[in-house]
């Protein structure tokens, strides 16, 4: 059985701001703080800088998978990838997610152990290096901050660093309190709270990410609006087999088809209902398919999303 669509429209996303220095610089700075705080915390005995330490080598790597993904995601579609490797940003994302949540898991596991049998430490050195990589996880994330509300990738990168400069301020606060009070179960304690405020806000990286994975609706687009102001496009009379889905933490995209009048001016349609979505919704990867009434009656969705048409088509 075959069917034969009126027309449809396609339009291409931009590719996404480079952060190529962002990331060498930042897996540079913190490779060799991991270094020199997993010494440091083997010399004074202090959990809090190992923990750091081993927290800051899974950011490395995390860094390292953001980075690998990021380069992906600009790489060329060809007839194997027709999107190309964009999606492997949405999955570095989810990894970097299930990093974070594993290391504070272990980091908590350990806290709990070392609270029942406390240690001393060496609460100055433990003071100046947890601040030196207070410094440079700041800054580190600082690299990051201006992707981080736009690609979710861009923004697990930002989360591993800022968690990492709160883990470093914690171990600070930490040092001080051990020297003036000389409180031994302060270290763990206070390892532990940090683990628990980095959980809470990796969660929503963990949820958002694993959702992306699955073809969920982006968070910030609702599929009923955009369906609403698609069927407020003068000549629109429905729409139906309508789809939102991620093809990379900062790109969506669109399929729908439009049920339109056959006297209506369809290349106007076209445009009115593209720029919608392009400044309305910031979808700027799309496909409409327009239809007649007489069409669209006989028209099953499962047939319909896997037949494509031949003209007239625009790209934006």
């Amino acid at each position: 059985m075959s069917h034969h669509h009126d027309s449809a429209v396609q339009s291409h996303s931009h590719a996404p701001a480079s952060f190529g220095r962002a990331f060498a610089i930042g897996v540079l700075l913190n490779l060799g703080f991991v270094l020199v705080e997993a010494y440091y915390g083997w010399q004074t005995g202090s959990l809090a800088l190992l923990a750091d330490a081993g927290h800051n080598l899974s950011d490395v790597a995390g860094l390292l998978l953001a980075w690998a993904a990021f380069g992906a995601a600009n790489l060329k579609a060809n007839s194997k990838h027709s999107y190309g490797w964009r999606k492997g940003s949405i999955i570095a994302s989810f990894i970097n997610a299930v990093i974070l949540l594993v290391a504070m898991g272990a980091l908590s596991w350990e806290a709990l152990g070392r609270i029942t049998t406390p240690t001393g430490v060496d609460g100055m050195t433990v003071i100046i290096v947890a601040a030196i990589g207070m410094v440079i996880n700041t800054l580190t994330a600082w690299l990051f901050m201006r992707g981080s509300q736009n690609d979710l990738n861009i923004r697990g990168a930002f989360l591993h660093m800022a968690a990492d400069a709160l883990v470093s301020a914690g171990v600070v606060v930490a040092g001080i309190l051990y020297l003036w009070k000389g409180w031994s179960w302060l270290d763990p304690v206070v390892s532990l709270l940090i683990a628990l405020i980095i959980v809470i806000s990796t969660w929503s990286l963990f949820r958002r990410s694993l959702h992306l994975l699955f073809d969920g609706v982006p968070d910030n687009i609702d599929l009923n609006s955009v369906e609403s102001s698609l069927n407020t496009v003068s000549g629109v009379c429905s729409v139906h087999d309508l789809h939102i889905w991620a093809i990379s933490t900062s790109e969506n995209a669109l399929t729908a088809h439009l049920v339109v009048t056959s006297d209506q001016d369809h290349n106007h349609i076209l445009y009115q209902a593209g720029e919608l979505l392009k400044h309305q919704f910031e979808l700027h990867h799309f496909t409409l398919q327009l239809e007649s009434l007489e069409y669209a009656k006989n028209c099953e969705s499962e047939l319909c999303a896997s037949i494509s048409s031949q003209s007239p088509s625009r790209q934006g």
